[in-house]
């Protein structure tokens, strides 16, 4: 066989290799499968595990729904779902949108603000009283209709995080986003290997990368655990929330 013959068949193979790696063989995992809220737990801020206070998370129309409509008052009933299996090298895909009003009392903050906290300790965990857990949040955000609000920055309860070379000790880190108003649908993805690279990616774009995931009480790095969903005081639904699990490097 001639040498031009040889190149092209070799990277003709090269060509059908690649279209089988494609992502459409990517094997994505539900997390939530649209009809109950099987594999998950719940914690809100004052009450026992698993205590659905207000109802405030359910399911309706194949939708996650955080609700307030059974509240009389926000007061600080901080709450999270979590999904009971811990994850350490991902990427996480999640479709959402911010809806109706936010419940009186919720704080100024807290309008149009869900979250996607990451490497999260447990749901049993938490302390009763305990707002927020121990995690990396990747901020969502909506916009009011007239500020500025990028969506996608990055907040660290009890943790830190290095971005460009220099650890960072700030709560929340703005991303480069824009801002989203209204009630689309929005989708989020997040790509984690362990706690050295974190990217954040809204509708395609990347608009935040760090690294260095530790925790703030000891330093020590912060490699896996568990994903969870907020509840701050703003209506929000979730239609899709499914996962990739990633080679380790």
């Amino acid at each position: 066989m001639k040498p031009t013959t040889l190149l092209i068949t070799a990277l003709m193979l090269a060509i059908v290799f690649s279209c089988q790696t494609k992502p459409d063989n990517e094997e994505w995992i539900p997390l939530f499968n649209g009809e109950n809220l099987d594999g998950w737990d719940i914690k809100i801020a004052g009450y026992e595990l698993n205590h659905n206070f207000g109802n405030t998370f359910r399911v309706e129309d194949g939708l996650l729904k955080v609700c307030y409509d059974e509240y009389d008052e926000f007061t600080g009933q901080f709450g999270h779902i979590f999904y009971d299996e811990p994850f350490s090298h991902y990427r996480l895909r999640v479709v959402y949108r911010f809806v109706g009003e936010q419940v009186h009392g919720g704080q100024g903050w807290a309008f149009r603000n869900n979250g996607i906290m990451f490497h999260s300790q447990s749901a049993e965990s938490l302390s009763l009283d305990q707002h927020f857990p121990v995690s990396v949040e990747a901020q969502l955000l909506g916009g009011d209709g007239i500020n500025e609000r990028p969506n996608g920055s990055v907040c660290t309860p009890g943790t830190n995080v290095v971005i460009d070379g220099e650890r960072r000790f700030e709560h929340c880190i703005s991303s480069a986003s824009l801002t989203f108003h209204g009630d689309d649908w929005i989708s989020f993805e997040l790509v984690v290997y362990g706690d050295s690279l974190v990217h954040h990616i809204i509708e395609g774009d990347t608009v935040l990368t760090y690294g260095g995931l530790q925790r703030e009480a000891d330093g020590m790095p912060l490699s896996k655990g568990h994903i969870a969903l907020q509840a701050e005081s703003h209506p929000t639904h979730f239609k899709k929330i499914e996962i990739l699990h990633l080679e380790r490097p």
